[in-house]
């Protein structure tokens, strides 16, 4: 055996002795083998390397990696898989991707996926999965396809991206935008350049522009076109980091709203300004029911001021008034006479419009009966047709089935009237006159926008011109007492102010809608009844032949020296006896000492120390029957209140004349 092998060895040396430098050509042949042996091997290490390089990545990647063959059985997983899926490489592998499915996904979802791999194209999408615990987690795939050099899909790599935080946050920013959206405020975030960046639903509201019209526009374009204002504004949140108050915005509509700001500047991490976050509220309805409330005030403050003077003036008027009958009495003098006339013609003119005055500031207590709305239209339709021009055309409509009216005939008539007068002298070169009537319903909505009107049913009574119309500003003016925008010459100013008095004493209200060139309206509320009127209890006696006295005496109260003095004279001109006392604690005083001679009580209500109804109280308690005619400057539903009791036979309001006083006298005493 070694023999042979020393022989081959020997023979295998010889042959590798070559003359000249030259190799056999086994030996030649040997080397080239080895020398691509050796290259093979190199190039399989650096394969291997190379592999090494890229499992080691795999291996290290934040995202979790998955290899699986052509039927999506998975072959190889990277650490990652298991961070983010909570399983292991050995439970997996093998095993089909669907072990993560959350139900969350639908058949066409997997559909689009597998078409669009099978077609040999990557596809990118996000998943929702089942974690090993049963959580829910988020991510973002990528899954490519191995082609063979035929094009035959061999293996499937997936990329999968842990985006569950994102998700969360994003889910978070929606529900906090949900949460904005349903904020009745307006919401807005634009840069320092006016662009929108945000726009809720509120806005929407508000403003009537959806999201995808506003965003990136700039909004002082087109909701707030005011550019010294912007300019104010803006310069206000840069130097100061906010700005609170109120502007004016258009809407979509063209409409103008009043709303109420407040922005606050937003800075970036480094401190830099970057854009404004303004809450808007619309606060139109709110200004205008601020706005009629201080109307409202306003005219209370007007109405006790008025009212104060009316009084006044009603106690200046009243000896007038009463003197002229006396005077007339003894004057033979025929122009003495007539200057008497002129002077009753303007003390009744004066009193006139005192009574105007006192409609306006306090209800007026007047006769209440039932009204047919189509009787009240038809006679103001009668008295424009009669004397209006013929170039103003009427129309009259009036709804079938009108509910009726508990009111003051003659109060009623003359609110119409008004309102048709200065519907005639607002078209002084001919229009339109329309008088209309229709069952109304008052909601909660309208009273709550509208603070002087109820909640109820009611008959609205239009009167409508086709006129020059009203600016604005003078809406909030046109039922002030005196106030007029027509020539002063023959017109006093309170034909609306005592519109606006005789309605509110029927416990209706009245709305003005007015546009230069367009006309004017006015609507007023009356609430229905379903009762008849009861008979009136108190009557204004009308003035007919003067009634003399028998010689009975009358107890004359008032703190008006000037009207005691002459009551008490015109009353003994006609026949009567005369006690007086300057206030009530007097009058009771004086009864009791002659209460057996005292026929007639005749008080003022308003007096100092005690007042009228405080006094008719007392000398009730003295005598039963006892008879008083209780008199004021006020014709209210208070004042009469206060005097309706047994012994308050009668009121009269100032001024008065003697005949009324006195056929008032006379039929209080002579009832059984």
């Amino acid at each position: 055996m070694k023999t042979e092998l020393s022989r081959l060895e020997q023979g295998a040396g010889q042959n590798n002795a070559a003359p000249d430098g030259l190799l056999p050509a086994s030996q030649a042949t040997l080397e080239q083998k080895n020398a691509e042996l050796i290259a093979r091997n190199e190039e399989l290490l650096r394969t291997e390397q190379k592999l090494l390089l890229q499992s080691t990545a795999l291996e290290t990647v934040a995202n979790a990696v998955v290899i699986t063959d052509a039927k999506g059985i998975i072959l190889w997983v990277n650490p990652a898989f298991t961070v983010l899926t909570g399983y292991a490489a050995e439970e997996v592998i093998g095993q089909n991707p669907r072990l993560l499915k959350s139900g969350k996904h639908t058949p066409e979802f997997y559909k689009n996926l597998w078409g669009t791999l099978l077609a040999g194209k990557a596809w990118r999408g996000n998943f929702t999965n089942r974690r090993k615990d049963g959580r829910l987690y988020h991510d973002e795939h990528t899954i490519t396809p191995v082609l063979s050099k035929e094009g035959v899909v061999t293996h499937f790599i997936a990329i999968l991206n842990d985006v569950t935080e994102r998700k969360r946050a994003e889910e978070q920013v929606a529900e906090q935008a949900a949460f904005l959206d349903k904020a009745r405020d307006g919401i807005v975030v634009r840069d320092l350049e006016g662009r929108i960046l945000y726009w809720n639903e509120g806005a929407e509201r508000i403003h009537g522009w959806k999201r995808e019209e506003v965003m990136g526009r700039n909004i002082t374009e087109w909701i707030a076109p005011y550019p010294t204002q912007n300019d104010k504004i803006h310069q206000a949140i840069i130097s100061t980091g906010e700005w609170s108050g109120e502007t004016a915005h258009l809407t979509k509509d063209g409409r103008e709203i009043i709303v109420e700001v407040h922005a606050t500047l937003i800075r970036d991490n480094e401190g830099r300004p970057k854009s404004t976050l303004a809450i808007n509220t619309d606060i139109t309805e709110k200004k205008k029911i601020e706005t009629q409330f201080m109307r409202a005030q306003r005219m209370e403050s007007i109405g006790t001021l008025a009212g104060g003077i009316a009084h006044k003036l009603n106690n200046i008027l009243s000896p007038i008034m009463l003197s002229i009958a006396t005077l007339q009495e003894e004057s033979e003098n025929s122009e003495m006479k007539e200057i008497l006339d002129t002077i009753a013609m303007s003390a009744n003119q004066g009193a006139e419009i005192v009574r105007q005055v006192l409609s306006f500031t306090r209800p007026v207590e007047g006769e209440r009966t039932t009204i047919e709305p189509e009787v009240l239209l038809k006679n103001a339709e009668s008295i424009v047709k009669d004397t209006f021009p013929k170039d103003i055309r009427l129309e009259f409509s009036v709804a079938r089935c009108t509910w009726r009216l508990l009111g003051d005939p003659t109060q009623l008539r003359q609110v119409l009237l008004n309102l048709c007068l200065n519907a005639r002298d607002a078209m002084p070169n001919g229009g339109v006159l329309t008088i209309s009537a229709a069952n109304c319903e008052l909601d909660e909505q309208y009273a709550a926008a509208n603070i002087l009107a109820k909640p109820g049913r009611y008959v609205k009574i239009s009167v409508a011109d086709t006129g020059a119309g009203m600016p604005p500003e003078l809406l909030d003016k046109i039922f002030e007492p005196f106030f007029t925008t027509k020539e002063l010459e023959g017109n006093a100013g309170l034909g609306l102010s005592t519109v606006a008095g005789i309605v509110k004493g029927h416990d209706g209200s009245v709305s003005v809608s007015s546009e230069p060139g367009n006309g004017t309206t006015f609507d007023i509320y009356l609430p229905v009844t379903e009762k008849i009127a009861p008979e009136p209890s108190y009557e204004q006696p009308e003035q007919t032949t003067v009634s003399r006295g028998n010689g009975e005496t009358i107890l004359v109260v008032d703190d008006e020296t000037s009207l005691l003095t002459i009551t008490s004279q015109t009353l003994r001109n006609f026949g009567y006896k005369v006690l007086t006392a300057a206030d009530g604690a007097e009058a009771v005083s004086t009864y009791a000492d002659h209460r057996d001679e005292i026929a007639l009580v005749l008080t003022d209500t308003i007096m100092p120390i005690m007042d009228g109804p405080a006094m008719a109280h007392a000398l009730m308690e003295i005598n039963p029957s006892v008879k008083i005619i209780a008199v004021s400057g006020f014709n209210s539903k208070n004042e009469m209140t206060k005097t309706r009791d047994p012994g308050v036979r009668c009121y009269l309001t100032k001024p008065f004349t003697s005949p009324t006083l006195l056929k008032s006298i006379s039929k209080i005493l002579h009832e059984a």
